[in-house]
């Protein structure tokens, strides 16, 4: 089985376009890093070319910094030399925070460049895992399977209103500025960061892209071609001259990068990621969420294994997890009483995502099993973060919480009859009430 990293291929091109004198995008191609960053920079007299510069210039210094954190990831480093995802995603965000300083201290020390700021998305490839640092209007696409996605959003005017519902499509459409961006690197002193990490597959394509481009597509479906072509430095010229064909107003930068590699377990890895976000997806409470929404929940999914008879919950006990079955299947039982065998798709324990409550009963693997787990902390850090997302979750989860109280009540309602039922002794009431009838009968 091959674990080292899996071979890359990449491809750039930035354009002025046709309207602008300058070209104010930078971008960064390190190979020996995996690392990739388009930064659109935006100020005036070239205020926004020195952005972009001092941003790309500093997010790559910072990383460098760490190039044996990063090596220990990427060959799964154990015991104190463990590094985790959570590890380089801050270093990833610490990166830009460092970058947003160092401009923002730029543009106060001169005042010809004062409210200079860019644009930043970055792409770090580790082994079989990507990670992604974002923020403003530049995008990063990822085509995989035949179908294309923006894994990052923009943060633009337009987008914060959709995301707050409080205009129509068509009200936002008539907005002024509507697509001005709400986050640059060094506006100011500091910036909030959009990072996400999640497995990557052989046959995976990447589009790093300035507005220049993406501000000319319709839909993402535009780019699918693209970003297989054979020959990836045609691809990127072609995609620069879709941008100036359809006006040019702004520069144009675009980076290819083909995941490459025929490595033993790649098809092994994709049904297993696959089954993973489809297993998610069906779950009610992330039914709703759109492909990176459901990127950002598995990102803190983590799968573990249980063997024959194993313990995965007691009752009685508190909890903080929620967990999915993906492989096998699970007893749930309360005493001695055998309620129910879940198994994959089928799931436990949401509630504890959300209050410390004693399990309502223990669940045990029957045969060798494998569960997804979702803590309790890093869900609240997502509803914390990411807004949108936290909407359309805690929507459904009170659909989940409705449909268990209706079948609680029903519940209630059948143990009632029952007793009233049991109470009823048919032949004791026709003794009281008849009891002249009931001695004839006996008599007889």
């Amino acid at each position: 089985m091959t674990t080292s990293p899996e071979p890359i291929k990449f491809f750039a091109a930035t354009d002025v376009g046709r309207v602008r004198e300058h070209n104010e995008d930078n971008f960064l191609v390190d190979k020996k890093l995996q690392f990739f960053i388009v930064c659109d920079g935006m100020g005036g007299h070239a205020a926004g070319e020195v952005a972009s510069a001092i941003a790309v210039r500093a997010v790559h210094e910072e990383v460098k910094k760490e190039r044996e954190m990063l090596q220990d990831f990427a060959r799964g480093a154990r015991g104190s030399s463990r590094v985790t995802k959570k590890d380089v995603l801050a270093l990833l965000e610490h990166s830009v925070q460092r970058a947003c300083s160092k401009v923002h201290e730029a543009a106060q020390s001169d005042d010809g460049k004062r409210g200079m700021g860019t644009t930043l998305s970055a792409l770090l490839l580790l082994g079989h895992t990507a990670f992604i640092a974002h923020v403003g209007d530049s995008r990063i696409y990822m085509e995989r399977s035949g179908g294309v996605s923006q894994i990052t959003e923009d943060h633009t005017v337009m987008n914060e209103l959709i995301r707050r519902g409080k205009l129509t499509e068509e009200q936002i459409a008539k907005v002024k500025q509507k697509n001005a961006i709400t986050r640059a690197v060094g506006v100011y002193e500091r910036v909030d960061v959009d990072t996400l990490t999640f497995e990557v597959l052989p046959g995976d394509s990447f589009l790093l892209a300035s507005d220049g481009l993406t501000g000319y597509l319709e839909t993402a479906d535009e780019l699918a071609d693209y970003l297989v072509a054979e020959d990836g430095q045609a691809a990127v010229r072609g995609l620069v001259s879709l941008a100036n064909g359809r006006g040019g107003k702004d520069n144009i930068t675009c980076i290819l990068v083909h995941v490459q590699g025929e490595i033993d377990d790649a098809k092994e890895r994709a049904a297993r990621v696959a089954q993973k976000r489809e297993v998610l997806a069906k779950m009610p409470i992330f039914a709703r969420l759109a492909e990176s929404e459901l990127m950002r929940v598995m990102q803190v999914v983590e799968v573990r294994a249980f063997a024959n008879g194993q313990t995965v919950i007691t009752e009685g006990e508190k909890g903080d997890e929620l967990f999915i079955v993906l492989t096998g299947a699970v007893n749930v039982l309360r005493g001695n009483e055998e309620l129910a065998r879940f198994g994959p798709g089928e799931h436990f324990g949401e509630m504890a995502l959300i209050r410390s409550v004693p399990r309502s009963a223990t669940v045990t693997s029957a045969g060798s099993s494998e569960l997804m787990v979702i803590k309790r902390a890093d869900f609240f850090e997502i509803l914390r973060n990411e807004h949108q997302t936290a909407v359309k979750i805690l929507w459904q989860f009170l659909g989940v919480l409705a449909d268990r109280l209706d079948q609680t009540t029903s519940e209630l309602r059948d143990a009632r009859m029952k007793e009233i039922e049991q109470d009823i002794e048919v032949d004791d009431a026709t003794v009281e009430i008849f009891p002249t009838f009931s001695s004839h009968a006996a008599r007889r």
